[in-house]
């Protein structure tokens, strides 16, 4: 009996070291919600492995910050950690992982807003007890976890998740990153505000204030959402220009064999009867341009390249090289939509070789550029291979990537060295730089 009357009062009366206890089991569950939270909500892929690492992690840096640090350094301490640790274990990019860090805590800011006061009221406690007196710090916390595993359970179970945030442009980001520095300094403000008026605060204030705020984030997200999906409507919209521009070229190509077949036949028999193999060689590789110009624009087709980004943008350069006088060939072999690289550092590289193909070839006499896409299963990589006619058979395939270094007046120099910098930074990425008698070649290898 003495001892069931001891732990009462341990739980009943205010009691650092039990708090202290409590503290290292508390972080543990809270480190491992917050990180089903942000993998459910943005859809984010990872190994059981990850998830264990990232707890374990996350959880053992927060204890010791909290023992050897004060406030606001353990804090800061462990948010950085968090976003560091996203950004490592879950193999997300800057963009994402801010969103991932942030998502978590406004879940829970919002949450602890909605519980704290109604709690307080209910037991007719202050919120120094709540925070001091152990049953009363277990039960508030068991309420507030099971509110936020309610909330995971919602979005797993209905497969909710924010995919668009996966392919997005510069310029909604910085909304996004205006719009969530504004919200965060609000939920600062309101947790200060919390903190220190709690237990003076009407209970009608603290439930009006929770729903101002859940109504902001909710017209925040329902806003950007649809901005984002009118900007993926906008660029289906540009893509299907460029695609009906391509298709009309398509039609008059086929319409001038249409109306030359007969004259195309004729001129092959004249050949044939009088045996001159020569010239029949020397007409069938004229003929040969002009289907091989036919199939290169049925490449141009959004079905086969499956991703607007990469389809606008090799549109764009297709023109912009015929505009020149340039043939560009284009053999799609591999599906775009499963390309083993961020779609934004694919297109920058992409679109710095495409220029510089450009620019080599329209200073030759036979202007062409040859695209392939395929995917080498043996070898478990992707390969896009560019190659195109040059003048300038001297030049350093090494030096063309350090900063500055360019062949061309009025250039920066900067691309190809923006290439390595990319480069670099990845552990599945090269790009083979090679040269014969005709042909300049940039081979990328993207590894799975």
């Amino acid at each position: 009996m003495e001892l069931l009357n001891n732990i009462w009062n341990a739980l009943t009366t205010p009691n650092e070291t039990f708090s202290s206890i409590l503290f290292a089991p508390i972080t543990f569950i809270e480190t491992t919600l917050l990180m089903l939270l942000f993998l459910s909500i943005l859809n984010i892929q990872s190994s059981t492995k990850s998830k264990v690492l990232y707890v374990l992690i996350i959880s053992i840096i927060s204890i010791i910050t909290n023992y050897f640090l004060s406030n606001p350094f353990n804090l800061i301490i462990n948010y950085i950690s968090m976003i560091v640790f996203i950004h490592v274990l879950f193999k997300t990019d800057a963009f994402k992982t801010i969103i991932a860090f942030i998502i978590p805590i406004i879940i829970f800011a919002l949450v602890s807003m909605f519980v704290m006061n109604p709690y307080l009221a209910i037991f007719n406690i202050s919120f120094s007890d709540s925070s001091t007196i152990p049953i009363y710090r277990l039960l508030y916390l068991f309420i507030q976890y099971l509110i936020v595993i309610i909330i995971y359970l919602f979005f797993r179970k209905r497969n909710l998740s924010i995919k668009i945030f996966d392919e997005i442009d510069i310029k909604h980001k910085k909304i996004i990153y205006a719009n969530l520095f504004f919200g965060i300094f609000t939920l600062f403000i309101e947790a200060i505000i919390t903190v220190y008026y709690i237990d003076t605060l009407p209970l009608i204030i603290t439930f009006l204030s929770f729903l101002s705020m859940l109504a902001y984030f909710a017209i925040s997200i329902y806003s950007l959402t649809r901005v984002m999906k009118l900007a993926s409507t906008t660029q289906k919209l540009q893509n299907a220009e460029e695609y009906n521009k391509t298709l009309t070229i398509l039609h008059d190509n086929v319409r001038g064999f249409k109306h030359d077949f007969d004259n195309i036949v004729t001129t092959i028999g004249g050949y044939v009867k009088t045996n001159d193999m020569e010239g029949l060689k020397k007409y069938y590789v004229q003929l040969e341009d002009d289907c091989q110009k036919v199939n290169s624009l049925y490449a141009l087709n959004p079905k086969l390249i499956n991703n607007p980004g990469v389809y606008s943008l090799l549109t764009t350069k297709y023109h912009e090289a015929e505009e020149q006088g340039i043939k560009m060939n284009m053999t799609l072999l591999l599906d775009l939509s499963k390309l083993n690289m961020k779609i934004y550092e694919f297109t920058r590289i992409l679109g710095i070789l495409l220029d510089n193909a450009i620019d080599a070839s329209k200073e030759c006499d036979e202007k062409l550029i040859n695209i392939i896409f395929r995917d080498d299963e043996k070898h478990h990589r992707q390969l896009i291979i560019i190659e195109n006619t040059y003048k300038d058979k001297d030049v350093d395939t090494e030096k063309i990537f350090n900063k500055g270094f360019s062949g061309k007046e009025n250039h920066t120099g900067l691309g190809l060295w923006e290439v390595r910098k990319i480069l670099g930074k990845s552990k599945n990425l090269s790009l083979y730089t090679t040269k014969n008698e005709k042909y300049f070649s940039q081979q990328i290898e993207i590894y799975y």
